[in-house]
């Protein structure tokens, strides 16, 4: 006889996929902050047209999977992010240029730039960013999470919510694509 055996908990993959979309978020509000207090207006940040930025969502996961056993060794996790965050960030933006033919972001004017996609002083945020990140921001959302989400809904809704973002991303994903192939920015 088999036992029905009732799932109490996301799959590892869907809670990836829901801190993707959480930190996605927060690095989208952070972007838009940062705009407004250089540009002194609100502009849109980001390549999609929802209230995300995936290359933080992207970094966040980078530094989960990867880079969090160095969580001990705060100079070991700041070189190896500085230098890992920083290839990512050039990588991504060679693939935007090369498929959109435009650009998200110029650090041209940035001491030590390379080619402008990437800068010396990012590579330094970065790198205390993941500190931050690793030490602070992540296990405070984490608690949150597990004590606001995890416990309080049940995790067939959970899923279901994992479910419907990461659909509103596909689409948002491809109409984007199609925009920007049409209008580049």
């Amino acid at each position: 006889m088999k036992e029905n055996i009732k799932k109490v908990r996301l799959s590892k993959l869907e809670t990836y996929i829901l801190y993707f979309f959480i930190y996605s978020f927060l690095g989208w509000c952070f972007e838009t902050l940062y705009a407004v207090y250089e540009l002194g207006h609100f502009t849109k940040r980001g390549f999609l047209f929802g209230p995300m930025c995936p290359i933080y969502g992207y970094g966040a996961l980078i530094l989960l999977i990867f880079l969090r056993r160095y969580k001990k060794n705060s100079l070991k996790l700041f070189c190896i992010s500085a230098i890992v965050l920083s290839a990512f960030e050039y990588l991504v933006s060679f693939g935007l240029e090369g498929l959109f033919k435009s650009h998200w972001w110029d650090y041209t004017n940035e001491f030590f730039n390379l080619n402008g996609r990437i800068s010396i002083l990012f590579t330094f945020v970065w790198g205390i960013a993941a500190i931050l990140f690793i030490n602070h921001i992540h296990p405070f959302v984490k608690k949150h999470l597990n004590k606001h989400l995890f416990k309080k809904i049940h995790v067939s809704m959970q899923s279901n919510i994992v479910k419907i973002l990461f659909c509103i991303c596909v689409i948002d994903t491809i109409s984007s694509c199609i925009i920007h192939t049409k209008f580049p920015i």
